[in-house]
């Protein structure tokens, strides 16, 4: 008899976790520029709107991109940032494609910008050359280690792709090697653990995923303790600060393993980069509540 009760409370656990991966959370953070050498007057720059996706993991994916485009066709977003693990396996990589060619009807301004992932590495050079160039044929800026300077409104934008720490493949100095001098810098790469090697890098905010925000976080996420310094430092999501500059961890939309989540929901963002001092201070008083988190999470809805 007892064992058919545990049976059916895992059953039941697995429902719970399952129906989670359907529970889509939208957030919307603003994050202001601070002035630096390379920003001197943050004034100048009108806001920059960036809407965030990460780990889409196309095999345990329970969210419709056509769901995406109805949530956010208001919003009109600047750029779109895809920060890596859209897929596990090859033969997805029409689904992927046809995934993120959907989102891509929010016609942002300056396009849609992509870095690849831990997982992404899994497939074969030559598929993976197949997956960056089919998006590249939708019109994505695939990065690896590279950069795109825009003009938004007059002034430098520049836009660094640092390719995924996890499997030792960033180049940093490659990475910013030529940037200009002057203009804000948004980064994106996988792994957020490569914000601890960036001291030398001057960046204004930095947006990344991977840990899924643990995805079975409960009572903690014990297993991301291998997964770099972070988790033990309870930086697994949300909004953080190292070397004094912001960085973002997206929960992500897909999973890993089973389609279940437990104490994390997937995740789609909206991000602004803003010049206004007001937001700027709610942004430290987000931070600091955060902080005092045993798993830092940040909800704003």
């Amino acid at each position: 008899m007892t064992w058919m009760f545990l049976i059916a409370a895992v059953a039941l656990l697995y429902l719970r976790a399952n129906r989670n991966t359907h529970d889509l959370q939208t957030k919307h953070i603003s994050v202001s520029l601070q002035s630096s050498a390379h920003v001197p007057k943050p004034d100048d720059y009108e806001p920059m709107s960036v809407l965030h996706l990460s780990d889409l993991h196309m095999e345990n994916l329970s969210i419709d991109a056509k769901r995406i485009v109805a949530d956010f066709s208001d919003h009109n977003p600047d750029l779109i940032a895809i920060t890596g693990d859209l897929l596990d396996r090859h033969k997805n990589i029409p689904k992927a494609v046809a995934y993120v060619e959907t989102v891509m009807q929010l016609a942002p301004k300056y396009g849609t910008f992509v870095v690849f992932g831990n997982h992404d590495y899994v497939l074969s050079p030559p598929k993976l050359a197949q997956l960056k160039t089919e998006l590249e044929r939708l019109g994505c800026h695939v990065l690896i280690n590279e950069h795109v300077t825009l003009n938004h409104h007059g002034q430098p934008f520049h836009i660094i792709g640092v390719d995924d720490f996890a499997t030792r493949r960033s180049r940093l100095a490659r990475s910013f090697q030529q940037v200009p001098d002057k203009g804000a810098r948004l980064v994106l790469t996988h792994d957020p653990n490569i914000v601890l090697h960036m001291k030398d890098y001057p960046y204004d905010y930095l947006l990344s995923g991977h840990f899924h925000g643990g995805q079975i976080h409960w009572p903690k996420p014990y297993h991301l303790a291998k997964m770099g310094k972070l988790p033990k430092l309870n930086m697994v999501k949300g909004l953080h600060r190292v070397d004094g500059r912001p960085f973002y961890i997206s929960e992500g939309l897909g999973q890993t393993g089973l389609n279940v989540r437990l104490r994390s929901r997937p995740e789609i963002t909206l991000h602004t980069l803003t010049s206004s001092p007001s937001v700027a201070e709610e942004f430290r008083s987000v931070v600091a509540a955060t902080s005092k988190e045993t798993a830092p999470t940040l909800a704003i809805e």
